[in-house]
């Protein structure tokens, strides 16, 4: 059976969608088969991936809500699969508010995909309200990405208590997969120290490989390709091609 991963922190601005977009790429390079399902209404994961988001036919929105078959909205790409996103997401939440069982739409839409893939890559939206509570009941684990700056750790204690209230009432296989440390700066001892927090905090759970500030991992979402296509010999394709390696080990020990 397929492995589905959510990736989640409230925080906006810490490599969630970097970590999405350009870990199930290099998980592709490296023969898994990936789908990116893109659960935020920004979409960034999508066009991060070279898909335009006003010329899919479907998208997340619509296999939450409108009951369309996931397979009818993926869109293939050569750094993944994808299950787009689109603005009409935004106002998912409130829609699922009156429906039974409004928390586990997520995952009865991808049930039927997901032994198609080694593994699914949900995109979190920057918040703890219904979609983001959809993405955690139909995950095995989470993905933590943590940016390596001051308030680093801010918020995380609100993103536990939920992931603690979830795995206890809904969703009882919920685990933390790792933590993955963004946005790193060699050159400053502070980068080092939150590091240093960050592992205190989650012993076990943090990825060896540290993702560091970079100027073409910056790039890379304007030319809708991830940095493994878009600058290979940079330093931020070489941390993702890395952290690949050890998300895929981790994976393969189930």
């Amino acid at each position: 059976m397929g492995r589905i991963i959510a990736v989640v922190n409230q925080k906006g601005g810490v490599g969630k969608t970097t970590t999405a977009v350009n870990l199930a790429a290099a998980l592709t390079e490296q023969g898994m088969r990936v789908l990116v399902c893109d659960f935020d209404p920004q979409a960034n994961a999508t066009s991060g991936l070279g898909v335009d988001k006003r010329k899919t036919k479907a998208s997340s929105y619509d296999v939450v809500i409108n009951g369309t078959p996931a397979e009818e909205a993926i869109v293939r790409t050569r750094y993944a699969d994808v299950l787009p996103s689109s603005a009409d997401l935004a106002g998912a939440g409130v829609e699922l508010i009156d429906q039974p069982g409004r928390e586990q739409q997520l995952k009865k839409a991808l049930a039927p995909i997901r032994d198609r893939y080694d593994l699914i890559l949900i995109d979190c939206p920057p918040s703890l309200e219904l979609l983001t509570l959809n993405g955690l009941c139909a995950c095995d684990g989470i993905l933590i990405p943590v940016q390596c700056e001051y308030y680093a750790l801010e918020g995380l204690s609100d993103l536990m208590a939920t992931m603690r209230a979830v795995k206890r009432k809904l969703n009882p296989s919920l685990e933390i997969f790792g933590v993955i440390l963004t946005m790193f700066d060699g050159r400053t001892n502070f980068s080092t120290q939150v590091a240093q927090e960050v592992r205190r905090h989650f012993p076990g759970k943090v990825f060896a490989t540290v993702i560091p500030r970079n100027v073409r991992l910056a790039e890379a979402p304007s030319h809708g390709v991830p940095i493994l296509a878009y600058d290979r010999s940079s330093r931020g394709a070489e941390a993702y091609r890395k952290l690949g390696e050890e998300a895929a080990a981790k994976l393969r020990k189930g």
